[in-house]
């Protein structure tokens, strides 16, 4: 069964191709045809191979005993319901709070949006243990707030510390998707159903929920596989609470089994690959188009007390949750002792501007910079494919190109060591190193980008697809009437049109290259310095006032490229579409 809608008549859309026509006439287009092996073969290297290697030492005599005993050991079947558990609940929390700052953000009345933009998007330019770290000084044991103010002794580990503090990491990506998407939907449908007699809030579960099914799939797709694939998180706050990240590293770095390590991660993939295909059946029934290509005009902004007052109440008060763990983040790299003793120093900051803390920054910015327009292209390309060119192998495609998510970063990290770095490799020789001529460390940073890539790439693939699902295919097959080739359609008509999605790939991707750490554990060399490393080593040690002077600079960086990328992208676009006219 599909939804329907009946557009009014200052808005529909141009005449549509009959159905699989673009995809036919895609699959004959040599250019499509060069285009989607190249991306084909860039998957296979930044993903296929590393999780063919992982999936070898898997199925290892070592790796096959582990999997019995995750089938029968009743300890493993606990880590495994924790493990999903913890993803269902992130995925549907995080989202729901994505939702609501988007809604709030667009549609809702209200002053300050610029601020409430700002304070949406600073979860994800940090590292997530860096609030894991300022939830602990807030709220553990001896937290400044639960014992400080109320004389509790709160305990955040385990279940609850780990949905608050990955939901809050994570929801940014399911706000940029329900921005972009909310500022797209056609103002016309709303005034349609108001002229009919519909009260805001009919109009919001009857027309606008419907046209989002794609975005909250999304969204809750990207944030299971976010959640359940996590490590830095579980091993500050997980306590008790073991899932199967946790488990695989611990495998791997304590009991030096590699084997046993990738066999915890292909555990992992099971459940990703079910929510992708629920997600994938679901909204293939939905169709909902409603970009035409017509000029639309902007949505009212609602001022009812019915929306507007829950909407602005829960967003608040989940604002000033963020602003007083981030506060603390500021704060505490200019504290002694965060908590326990207040007295101001700089100590830290010189600790982390100085030696090996200016060369974590310029090392780690410079790889974040070679990765990010590459997995944000890459993630447009593959969703331009997935959804309008591919016929046959786009779910395929698609699955591929998540894997770098799916896939514990650890694991993914050992796989890129067995398949590039590692003398045991499948050639027989260190790859990398060899490309490299012969220099390990650059070999080593060849291999972190790569991760970068493969890890990031997926939020843009998502974006990607939630945008090109809301563009009615008669806009592309317009410009490929006129002659144009897809190449040139898809660079002077689509990716204009999913400007917004581009940018979430782009920011998303240089933010989890900063603040990644699992994946690049293993291919980190002593001459390349890695922040978030660093950042873990304080925690570890108890020094939480040089882990957060780390974080407060690595979030400083990551802003101002931010703002930057955003700038050269908008100009580059813009450009391109004023000498088009």
């Amino acid at each position: 069964m599909s939804t329907t809608l009946d557009l009014p008549a200052a808005a529909t859309p141009l005449a549509s191709p009959p159905p699989g026509r673009g995809r036919r006439q895609g699959r004959r287009d040599p250019g499509v045809i060069i285009l989607g092996t190249l991306v084909v073969a860039i998957l296979a290297l930044l993903v296929a191979f590393p999780v063919a290697r992982l999936i070898g030492a898997a199925f290892s005599p070592d790796g096959l005993a582990t999997l019995g005993r995750i089938a029968t050991d009743p300890v493993n079947h606990r880590i495994i319901g924790n493990t999903m558990l913890l993803g269902v609940i992130v995925g549907a929390v995080g989202t729901v709070i994505g939702f609501l700052f988007a809604y709030a953000q667009v549609r809702v009345k209200f002053r300050g949006k610029r601020a409430l933009h700002l304070l949406a998007m600073t979860p994800i330019v940090a590292p997530p243990f860096a609030v894991a770290t300022a939830v602990i000084t807030l709220f553990g044991r001896n937290g400044a707030i639960s014992f400080g103010l109320f004389g509790v002794q709160g305990n955040v580990y385990g279940l609850p510390g780990l949905v608050m503090v990955l939901a809050l990491s994570f929801f940014p990506v399911a706000y940029m998707n329900f921005k972009g998407m909310l500022e797209s939907l056609d103002p016309s449908l709303d005034e349609a159903a108001a002229g009919l007699g519909a009260g805001k809030l009919r109009i919001f579960f009857s027309v606008t929920l419907p046209l989002l099914v794609p975005g909250f799939a999304g969204s809750f797709l990207l944030l299971f596989v976010e959640a359940i694939a996590d490590l830095a998180n579980p091993l500050v706050l997980g306590g008790d609470y073991t899932v199967l990240a946790s488990r695989a590293y611990l495998a791997v770095t304590g009991e030096f089994n590699t084997s046993a390590g990738a066999a915890y991660s292909l555990t992992i993939l099971l459940p990703a690959l079910l929510v992708f295909l629920v997600q994938r059946y679901w909204v293939s029934r939905k169709s909902v188009a409603t970009v035409t290509g017509k000029p639309a005009g902007r949505s009212e902004e609602i001022s009812a007390a019915s929306i507007r007052v829950p909407v602005l109440t829960i967003v608040g008060a989940l604002s000033i949750l963020i602003l007083t763990i981030y506060a603390t983040v500021l704060i505490g790299g200019f504290l002694q002792v965060p908590g326990v003793n207040n007295t101001f120093t700089l100590e830290h900051f010189r600790y982390v501007l100085t030696g090996l803390g200016s060369q974590a920054m310029s090392d780690t910015a410079l790889m974040a910079l070679v990765a990010a327009p590459v997995a944000g292209v890459l993630g447009m390309l593959i969703a331009w494919l997935v959804v309008r060119k591919l016929r046959r192998f786009a779910a395929v495609l698609d699955f591929i190109g998540m894997m770098g998510l799916a896939v514990p970063g650890t694991v993914l990290g050992i796989g890129y060591a067995l398949a590039y770095i590692s003398p045991t490799n499948v050639f027989g020789i260190q790859l990398l190193p060899a490309l490299a001529g012969g220099t390990a460390a650059l070999g080593g940073a060849i291999a972190i980008v790569m991760v970068y890539v493969a890890r990031s790439l997926p939020s843009g693939q998502r974006a990607g697809i939630a945008a090109l699902n809301q563009i009615d295919p008669a806009i592309e097959e317009a410009s490929t009437s006129l002659g144009a080739a897809s190449a040139t359609t898809f660079r002077t008509v689509t990716l204009p049109l999913i400007q917004s999605a581009l940018i979430t790939g782009l920011t998303f991707a240089f933010a989890r290259s900063m603040t990644t750490l699992s994946p690049i554990v293993f291919l980190t060399t002593p001459e390349i310095k890695v922040m978030t490393s660093q950042i873990l080593a304080e925690v570890d040690a108890g020094r939480f006032g040089n882990a957060f002077a780390y974080c407060t600079v690595l979030i400083m960086i990551v802003l101002i490229l931010i703002t930057v990328i955003n700038l050269l992208v908008r100009k580059v676009i813009f450009r391109g579409r004023t000498h088009r006219r």
